[in-house]
């Protein structure tokens, strides 16, 4: 069954919160966006994550430096994967931060 407009809304939402969270109580230096549904996190080497909706496809996708990927949400086991490697946002997510900023972030609430 696919998401409601109003509940793929309410994830992203969530979601992108929850990201603004971790980011903000890293102590890491680095910028955060959020603005028309579009976030973006700029860290101090220049790199950046863009965490934007797919309102069409109901999807959450990522531009970092290695590339671009789209999520679905599982409702039954409530969490993004990715829709070519199933691997999860959270697990993305630490790598990228690792790769991108040098250190290893929990995401695990994502």
């Amino acid at each position: 069954m696919s998401l409601t407009e109003a509940r793929f809304h309410d994830l992203v939402d969530a979601t992108q919160q929850n990201l603004e969270d971790v980011f903000d109580e890293s102590g890491l230096d680095l910028d955060i966006e959020n603005s028309a549904g579009v976030l973006t996190v700029k860290f101090e080497n220049g790199t950046q994550l863009i965490f934007s909706r797919q309102e069409p496809l109901r999807q959450l996708w990522l531009a970092a430096r290695s590339g671009g990927f789209h999520f679905d949400y599982d409702e039954e086991e409530q969490r993004w994967s990715c829709d070519t490697s199933d691997e999860l946002l959270s697990e993305m997510l630490k790598r990228f931060t690792l790769e991108q900023a040098g250190v290893e972030l929990d995401f695990d609430e994502i």
